[in-house]
C-alpha cells in the first residue's frame, strides 16, 4: 500500500511536465526562411537577405486554393555581425524568423574573400540552423540578386537551386552539393581545402524579381550553376569551370554521369560516350621520401551519339573507343589537378592521404604543404568499358557514306 502511494505521488508530480511542449511554436507566429543571402556593404556591415515562403500563394500554385500573389517575400537587414543583422530583421518582419527549413545559404564573392570564417561560426552554432544546408557562392552578382530571383518551373526559387545542383551532379558532373558541414570539415583539415558551387544570375537582372518574369515561357533572367569556387584557409581563391570542375568531382568519387566527346576518322566530337558507373581510388606512394599520388578510375558507359560511319558491332573498334575515352578522362583529371595546383589549394585531400600513409613525413612537410602540393606529381590511369551501344549498332551515317 505504501509503495503504491509513492508511485501515485510521483506520477502526479510529473503530470504538469507532460501537459505541453516547453518550447512549442505556433505556425502563425513563424516566418519560414527558405534561403538566406549574405553580402557586405561599403560600410563594412553584413547585408542579409531572407527568402520567406508565402504558404498561401505556394499552395495556390499547386492548385489547392489560396491567394494569387508571389510565392515568396524577401526582407533585408544589416548589422556588424550575422547575429545582429538577423535580429535587426525583426524590425521589419511581423513574425519570428525560423531557420529549420533553410535549404540554401548564398554568399557573395566579397564575403567569401574576406569574412567566410566569420559567418560560419554563427551558422554552425545556432541550434535552429541545420548544418546540412547547402552553401553556394554568388558569381558575377550579389547574393541578394540570387535570393530575390523568381523562377517559373519551381514555385519556390530555393528549390530551383537545390534541384538543379542535384540534376547537374547526376547528369553533367560539374557540380557537387556541398553543405556547411562539408565546408567546415575541409576548412579545419590540415590536408584538404574546401570548395563550393558557384551560382549566377543570367540575363536582365532588373527583371529577375518582377512578377512578369513568371508570365513568360522564356524568362528575361534565370539562375544557373556556374563553376566551382576554390578556397584556401577559409578564403576564396579562384574559379574552376567546365571539364576542370568535372575532374574535381571525379576525383572526389562523386561523379555519377556525364558526357565525353571523342574524335573519329578526322571528325572532332564524332562520338559521344556517357559514363553510367564510375569508381575512383586515390592512393599515395613515396619515391625518395617524396609523395606521389595515384588516381585510378574504373568506369563504364554507353555510346549516346555516333555522328560518323562506324561499325559498333566490331569489338576491335569498341576497344579503340575505350582507349580514346580513357585518354580524354586522363586529360580532364590532370587539367583539374593542374588548375588546383596553380591556386596552391589542395581541394582533393591529397595531404590527408600522405598523412595517413606516412605520419612522420607529414609532420615535416605539412607546414609547407601548399608548395609541396603545387609541385606534387600526380599519376592518372583510367579503365573504361563501353557497356552498350544504344538501340542501333550501325549509324545511319554508314548508309550515307559519311
Amino acid at each position: 500500500m505504501k509503495k503504491g502511494l509513492i508511485i501515485a505521488t510521483i506520477l502526479f508530480m510529473l503530470t504538469p511536465l507532460l501537459s505541453a511542449c516547453w518550447n512549442q511554436k505556433e505556425l502563425t507566429d513563424l516566418a519560414f526562411v527558405m534561403a538566406m543571402g549574405i553580402d557586405k556593404g561599403k560600410d563594412k556591415k553584413f547585408k542579409l537577405s531572407f527568402q520567406l515562403v508565402n504558404p498561401g500563394n505556394v499552395s495556390a500554385g499547386q492548385g489547392s486554393g489560396g491567394g494569387q500573389g508571389l510565392p515568396i517575400a524577401v526582407y533585408r537587414s544589416t548589422g556588424d555581425t550575422i547575429t545582429e543583422a538577423a535580429r535587426n530583421a525583426t524590425k521589419k518582419v511581423s513574425r519570428r524568423l525560423y531557420y529549420a527549413h533553410t535549404n540554401v545559404v548564398v554568399v557573395s564573392e566579397k564575403v567569401a574573400k574576406e569574412d567566410m570564417l566569420y559567418i560560419l561560426d554563427g551558422l554552425d552554432r545556432d541550434p535552429e540552423f541545420r548544418t546540412t544546408t547547402i552553401m553556394v557562392i554568388a558569381r558575377d552578382c550579389t547574393a541578394e540578386e540570387i535570393v530575390t530571383t523568381l523562377t517559373i518551373l519551381d514555385r519556390l526559387p530555393v528549390n530551383k537551386i537545390t534541384k538543379q545542383l542535384k540534376a547537374s551532379e547526376a547528369m553533367l558532373g560539374e557540380n557537387m552539393s556541398v553543405n556547411i558541414d562539408d565546408f567546415l570539415a575541409a576548412a579545419v583539415s590540415k590536408g584538404k581545402q574546401p570548395f563550393l558551387n558557384g551560382y549566377s544570375l543570367i540575363g536582365i537582372k532588373s527583371k529577375a524579381r518582377k512578377a512578369e518574369n513568371l508570365q513568360k515561357t522564356t524568362t528575361d533572367a534565370y539562375l544557373s550553376s556556374h563553376g566551382l569556387a576554390i578556397f584556401h584557409d577559409g578564403k576564396f581563391r579562384g574559379w574552376v569551370d567546365d571539364d576542370k570542375a568535372r575532374g574535381i568531382v571525379w576525383i572526389q568519387d562523386k561523379l555519377k554521369s556525364t558526357d565525353i566527346s571523342i574524335p573519329w576518322n578526322g571528325k572532332k566530337r564524332a562520338l559521344v560516350v556517357a559514363p553510367i558507373r564510375s569508381k575512383t581510388k586515390v592512393s599515395v606512394h613515396f619515391v625518395n621520401q617524396k609523395p606521389q599520388i595515384n588516381v585510378k578510375i574504373d568506369s563504364e558507359g554507353w555510346i549516346s551519339e555516333a555522328n560518323t560511319a562506324i561499325d559498333l558491332n566490331n569489338p576491335v573498334i569498341i576497344g579503340k573507343i575505350d582507349k580514346l575515352v580513357e585518354k580524354e578522362i586522363n586529360r580532364q583529371i590532370l587539367n583539374s589537378v593542374h588548375a588546383a595546383q596553380k591556386l596552391k589549394s589542395d581541394i582533393f585531400g591529397f595531404g590527408d592521404k600522405v598523412h595517413t600513409a606516412n605520419p612522420d613525413l607529414w609532420k615535416k612537410i605539412q607546414g609547407n604543404w601548399d608548395e609541396e602540393f603545387a609541385s606534387l606529381k600526380v599519376n592518372v590511369t583510367s579503365d573504361f568499358y563501353v557497356r552498350r551501344e544504344g538501340i542501333r549498332t550501325l549509324p545511319f551515317w554508314s548508309s550515307m557514306g559519311n
